[in-house]
């Protein structure tokens, strides 16, 4: 009788293991109450937070969302405390990969693997405890925008711009310039030398004609950058939003999401028809454009945690962060438009017919870069605005820039290889 019950209780046993394998679940016992951490703040979160609210209903499980503009400090800090969140939404690849090499997260279990879309999650290869090397896909993207844009008011002509430039952004400030920069290096060499050039196999003094010519633009009609391009990428003095907005300047390099600023009043066009030599898709060219995302990891394994991933990537869960944004708000997800209740605004839908035109998508080249060589690149980009005619200020910062290359090729803190894709449509 004693070795029935102690035959049961080893099964029971088992087959709890199994289950907890089956789901992902290597972490904490399971809890009711799962905390998401996120990038979206002042409003912007209210229809991500209505969607986890719909979720709830269907699950019974509760989820706080945490927003801050500080992401990676919030997140470092919750790490060294031992109290990551559940989940966490980043955007930038260069990050997860660092925290998937820190053993901080856990790769993808085989339910939810089919989430990891292209080129928002490719594959990392980390060294196991035992030694051996295994590849696998740590994170999926839940929202995602399209690059590659210049916005311009619809009252004024789309030739002869006149750039807005604001490069302030709290603790990232310098991301509007290291864009410009990347869309030039698509447009001009094309997504093959693009990826080369994010994942460290190009030197950075390979880079000075783009470099040169974003610094014409900043300069064109005589104009001196100053403490105006260094200001807030979005926000205007007097408490408004929107560059375009400020009545001396015509057209904005930004990414799909801006277009919350401006309601109806503007039209995105791609960056490639406001570069001279680069070929259209009609004669041959790549019309390739630049992507970003919002990534969701788990750094606290369960099967909640898992549940919740999986629904933040599935259509019904799409559809109800559709339905609950404002028509110039609702965001963008892999594999084409999804379905609302509120007919999307007509900025909208042009970026939506731009992204599923698309021939070539490759991934915010910065955002994949290792976190220090993506810094140092912000910070040239602010030191180059103070002086863009000045070759020998150039000289320094692209020296700079490939001597943190160097040191993070010896590292081997590379370790995304796979930034650019064809668009997927589902």
């Amino acid at each position: 009788m004693r070795r029935r019950r102690g035959l049961r209780v080893l099964l029971a046993g088992c087959l709890i293991a199994v289950v907890s394998v089956v789901a992902g679940c290597s972490g904490p016992p399971e809890e009711r109450t799962l905390v998401v951490l996120g990038p979206w703040t002042d409003g912007e979160e209210t229809p991500f937070v209505a969607a986890l609210a719909a979720i709830g209903k269907q699950t019974g499980h509760r989820y706080v969302y945490k927003g801050t503009r500080s992401l990676r400090e919030t997140l470092v800090a919750q790490l060294q405390a031992g109290a990551p969140p559940d989940v966490a939404i980043l955007n930038s690849p260069g990050e997860l990969a660092e925290y998937a090499r820190a053993g901080d997260l856990h790769p993808l279990p085989e339910q939810v693997v089919g989430a990891a879309v292209p080129p928002w999650a490719p594959t990392v290869t980390v060294q196991a405890a035992g030694g051996e090397a295994r590849t696998r896909v740590y994170w999926a993207p839940i929202r995602v925008d399209l690059k590659s844009l210049v916005w311009s008011r619809t009252d004024v002509a789309e030739s002869d711009p006149v750039w807005c430039v604001g490069l302030g952004s709290g603790a990232t400030s310098g991301w509007p310039g290291t864009d410009w920069l990347e869309d030039l290096m698509l447009q001009r060499r094309g997504s093959a030398a693009y990826e080369d050039w994010a994942t460290g196999r190009t030197p950075w003094q390979r880079t000075r004609p783009l470099w040169q010519e974003w610094g014409r633009m900043l300069t064109a009609g005589g104009r001196t950058p100053g403490a105006q391009e260094l200001a807030d990428f979005e926000l205007l003095d007097d408490g408004r939003y929107g560059l375009l907005n400020r009545g001396d300047c015509t057209h904005e390099h930004q990414g799909s999401f801006i277009r919350r600023h401006y309601g109806g009043g503007v039209r995105p066009t791609p960056t490639a028809r406001y570069l001279d030599g680069v070929p259209t898709a009609a004669q041959g060219g790549e019309n390739a454009f630049e992507v970003s995302g919002d990534m969701a990891a788990v750094f606290r394994a369960s099967a909640t945690a898992w549940d919740l991933l999986g629904r933040l990537t599935s259509k019904e869960a799409r559809r109800s962060w559709a339905n609950e944004a404002l028509p110039d708000e609702r965001p963008f997800f892999p594999g084409g438009a999804t379905a609302a209740s509120v007919p999307a605004s007509r900025a909208t839908a042009e970026v939506q017919r731009l992204f599923d035109a698309a021939g070539r998508i490759c991934f915010d080249a910065s955002d994949a870069m290792p976190p220090t060589l993506r810094d140092a690149f912000h910070r040239a980009v602010l030191e180059f605005v103070g002086d863009p005619r000045d070759e020998a200020l150039l000289d320094r910062l692209l020296g700079q820039l490939e001597a943190e290359r160097l040191l993070q090729r010896q590292e081997k803190t590379f370790v995304l290889d796979d930034l650019c894709d064809n668009p997927l449509a589902e």
